[in-house]
């Protein structure tokens, strides 16, 4: 058979790969759980992104499946084997600070920018695009190829807890939601959630922390954070101490006053959770000059513990946690939610710990215990998806070398991340694509965007591995 030039075929439908791609991230698949319904388990506009690409697959002749509205699959092929394509189409939400609409999915400088560009809605058409290029060459499979399309991925991956319980496990497969060339281990992640003892407390008196609240997501560095203060008196001095603390961190904030009621903000940059030294977190930011204030009993244990033991802190030494292995590096930790309302007796903290391959999770939790206890918290929550490691020899990573060696002419080395993707859902999965070397991480950022080239040569990639995994 003719060597395929797989570039060419991507180049030959280049200018409706860019239109499909810029209908589907204009379409808002954030989480809204005010929406769900049966019909819609996660929000309308997850939903009608799941059905825009099921269409999609019908509308060109591959065979579909809407597992419950939970997620779905696009499949061509024929034998008993099944390789799997393991995409999602919900994204995080937008944040502040974009140029352009973040759902506009604008081009300049030769990017597609959009919230999902390239995490994972770029990626996904990408993936679509290389295996209708397959399908449409007419090449003959041995095995079944199917596109798994999860739809809370950035939540609480129930899509694909749901879809396996109906539907088989591919033999082999990979995720293009990461980095090239070829991510072969991926940190444990743990979700956990910390909460302020309220017990036994004195009367709160002079300046009061009411209200504290930043962060929406736990695998994001919070962007903003506010919280209102009841102060009696000297309501001047906490504001010239503000100015002079954002002053001196050099990032944005502000106040306003209403009766004895003040009102502090502070501004962070927002950046994915594995790695949170690539933001600001304003819930930190906040915390430590309200360390600096004389609070109420409550209010002072809530931001001290938040100052001592997690702010500015990414790799939990404050906490006695640190860890480190030579396959996956450090262990991460990343306060992303917080919330404190004095009036509710509620003060909460959400933290994500990504955990090295080696790392015992059981001894961290046990030192994370104590330390809590220690300074009036208990752990509510500490729920943990293990880490995942595919051997350097498997038949999946030597076949993806191959691969993406031939189409960039460059070294497939094996990566290791903090990130979670859905590759961890199967027994030989990895993350392939689509982050080439070089190129920024902007998932979870402001003008998150996709180079048009890359959204090109992936689909190249993309399409000559489904070929060789399923010829």
């Amino acid at each position: 058979m003719e060597k395929i030039n797989w570039l060419e075929e991507v180049e030959k439908r280049r200018d409706s790969l860019i239109k499909d791609t810029q209908e589907f991230l204009q379409i808002n698949s954030v989480l809204n759980e005010e929406e769900a319904s049966p019909q819609a388990p996660f929000g309308k506009g997850i939903e009608e992104a799941l059905q825009y690409l099921l269409h999609k697959g019908e509308t060109d002749g591959f065979l579909t499946k809407n597992v419950d509205h939970y997620a779905g699959h696009i499949e061509h092929g024929q034998g008993d084997e099944l390789v799997g394509i393991l995409c999602h189409v919900d994204v995080v939400p937008e944040g502040d600070g974009w140029t352009d609409e973040p759902f506009s999915a604008a081009i300049r400088d030769g990017k597609i920018f959009a919230r999902g560009a390239i995490d994972d809605k770029g990626p996904t058409m990408a993936a679509y695009y290389a295996f209708k290029i397959v399908k449409d060459l007419d090449l003959t499979l041995s095995k079944r190829v199917r596109i798994i399309i999860g739809t809370d991925e950035e939540s609480s991956w129930q899509c694909v807890g749901h879809y396996f319980k109906h539907e088989e496990m591919p033999t082999v497969g990979f995720a293009p939601d990461a980095d090239f060339p070829i991510i072969y281990a991926e940190k444990g992640l743990g979700d956990i959630e910390l909460q302020l003892d309220f017990h036994g407390e004195a009367p709160p008196s002079g300046r009061t922390l009411l209200t504290f609240d930043s962060g929406r997501r736990l695998n994001m560095v919070p962007d903003h954070a506010k919280a209102v203060l009841k102060v009696s008196e000297g309501k001047d001095d906490i504001t010239h101490a503000f100015n002079e603390y954002l002053s001196e961190k050099g990032i944005e904030g502000g106040y306003t006053k209403e009766g004895n009621a003040l009102f502090l903000s502070i501004k962070g940059v927002s950046a994915h959770a594995m790695e949170p030294d690539n933001g600001i977190n304003a819930g930190y930011h906040l915390a430590a000059f309200l360390q600096t204030v004389d609070l109420d009993e409550k209010g002072k244990s809530y931001v001290g513990f938040i100052s001592e033991k997690l702010a500015f802190d990414s790799r939990g030494e404050k906490l006695s946690i640190a860890y480190h292995d030579d396959i996956t590096d450090d262990l991460t930790i990343n306060t992303g939610v917080f919330r404190y309302n004095r009036e509710e007796s509620i003060g909460t903290l959400g933290v994500n710990i990504r955990f090295p391959v080696t790392c015992d999770t059981k001894e961290t939790e046990s030192l994370l215990r104590k330390e809590a206890e220690e300074n009036g918290f208990s752990i509510n929550k500490f729920n943990v998806a293990p880490a995942h490691h595919v051997p350097q020899d498997h038949g999946l990573i030597q076949t993806l070398q191959k691969v993406y060696e031939e189409q960039t002419g460059e070294k497939a080395e094996l990566l290791s991340i903090g990130g979670g993707t859905y590759a961890r859902s199967l027994e030989a999965g990895v993350a392939f694509g689509p982050l080439f070397p070089g190129r920024e991480d902007v998932a979870h950022q402001k003008d998150e965007h996709i180079f048009i080239e890359d959204l090109v040569k992936a689909t190249a990639i993309y399409a000559q591995a489904i070929y060789e995994l399923a010829k």
